[in-house]
C-alpha cells in the first residue's frame, strides 16, 4: 500500500493498458511494470528500485539473486538499489543499516508519464520518524527514471531543513553479465581510486579493469563514460553519469559471496556492479533549500 491507497487504486490513477500496470511483485510488494515500443521495465516502490530493463531486441540488462529477499525492512539483492545517505557501513554507528536507509524503504509514487524519450516513472521519499533516528538533516528525497530505448535514472536530493548536510549517494546498479572473470570495464586508465579490499588504499588503473578477484574500487574525479565490454553476451553496456565524481566497481567474488544469504550459489560470477556515485571526499553538501541532482544514463548495444 501507498499511504491510504491499495495496489488496485495505484494501477487505476497511474496505469495505462497496454503500457503501465501497477500491481503486486514478489512478497506482494507494490511494482510498476512497463512495457512499450522500447521494450520493458519493472520498478518496485520497495527503494524505489529497478529490477529490471529489457530494450526491444535486447537481453536483460539487470541482475536480481533468486535468493533476495522481498519483504519490508529487507534490501533488494540485484536491480539498482539507491544508496543514502551514505554508501557502506556509517561512520561512527556499527548499528546503522549498510547503504543508508532510503533502499528498505517504501516510496511514494507520484507520476508516470509518457513522451518520446520513453515512459517517466516518479517516486519520491521524505524526512520522517525512522529517518531522523539514524540521521537527522531534513530531506526530500525523488527518483525519477526513464524506460526507453536506455534507461535515464535521476536522483534529486533537496534540503528542505534549516541547516547545511552532507551525504553519499549511489546508483547501486547490478549489470548482469556472462561470467565476470571475462569481462572488461574501459574507461578508467589512468583513474586513481581507492581499494576496499585493502584498507581503501589509493592505487593508480593500469588499462582496461579486469575483475579476477574481490572487487570493491571507487574510482575518484571521474566524470567520463565507461563501457562495460562483455564477451560471453556479446554486448557493451555504456554509463554515462553528470553530477557524479567517483565510480564504484564491486563484485563479492567467491569469497565475499560465501557471507551473503541472499545471494544464490555462483551467482556472483553473474553480475558485475558498476556505480554513478559521490562518496568519500566527493560527499555533497547542501545548504538549507538547496538541490543536488545526479544522473545516469545507461545503453546497451550489441559487439
Amino acid at each position: 500500500m501507498q499511504g491510504a491507497f491499495t495496489v488496485a487504486e495505484l494501477d487505476r490513477k497511474f496505469g495505462s493498458a497496454g503500457l503501465v500496470r501497477v500491481c503486486e511483485g514478489n512478497g506482494r510488494l507494490p511494482r510498476v511494470q512497463v512495457n512499450g515500443a522500447f521494450g520493458q521495465g519493472e520498478m518496485y516502490l520497495h527503494g524505489a528500485q529497478v529490477t529490471s530493463w529489457k530494450a526491444t531486441g535486447k537481453d536483460e540488462l539487470l541482475f536480481v539473486s533468486t535468493k533476495s529477499g522481498w519483504q519490508e525492512g529487507q534490501a533488494i539483492r540485484g536491480g539498482i538499489p539507491i544508496c543514502f545517505p551514505w554508501f557502506r557501513g556509517k561512520v561512527n554507528d556499527p548499528k546503522a543499516p549498510a547503504h543508508g536507509f532510503v533502499r528498505t524503504k517504501t516510496w511514494q509514487l507520484e507520476s508516470i508519464t509518457e513522451s518520446e524519450a520513453g515512459v517517466t516513472v516518479s517516486t519520491s521519499t521524505t524526512t520522517d520518524a525512522h529517518t531522523r533516528q539514524w540521521w537527522p538533516a531534513e530531506f526530500r528525497l525523488v527518483h525519477r527514471v526513464t524506460f526507453g530505448p536506455q534507461l535515464n535514472l535521476e536522483l534529486v536530493c533537496t534540503n528542505t531543513g534549516p541547516t547545511t548536510f552532507r551525504f553519499e549517494e549511489a546508483l547501486h546498479t547490478y549489470n548482469r553479465v556472462g561470467d565476470v572473470g571475462r569481462v572488461r570495464l574501459r574507461g578508467l586508465n589512468n583513474v586513481h581510486f581507492l581499494d576496499n579490499t585493502c584498507s581503501n588504499k589509493e592505487k593508480m588503473q593500469d588499462g582496461d579493469v579486469a575483475i579476477a578477484a574481490q572487487t570493491d574500487n571507487a574510482y575518484l574525479n571521474t566524470a567520463g563514460e565507461v563501457e562495460l565490454l562483455d564477451e560471453v553476451m556479446r554486448r557493451r553496456i555504456r554509463l554515462r553519469k553528470h553530477n557524479s565524481l567517483t565510480t564504484v566497481v564491486w563484485n563479492p567474488w567467491r569469497e565475499g559471496a560465501a557471507a551473503l544469504r541472499d545471494l544464490g550459489d555462483g551467482e556472483w560470477n553473474q553480475f558485475l556492479c558498476v556505480e554513478a556515485s559521490n562518496i568519500l571526499d566527493s560527499a555533497v553538501s547542501l545548504e538549507p533549500g538547496q538541490e543536488h541532482r545526479m544522473t545516469a544514463v545507461i545503453s546497451v548495444e550489441q559487439l
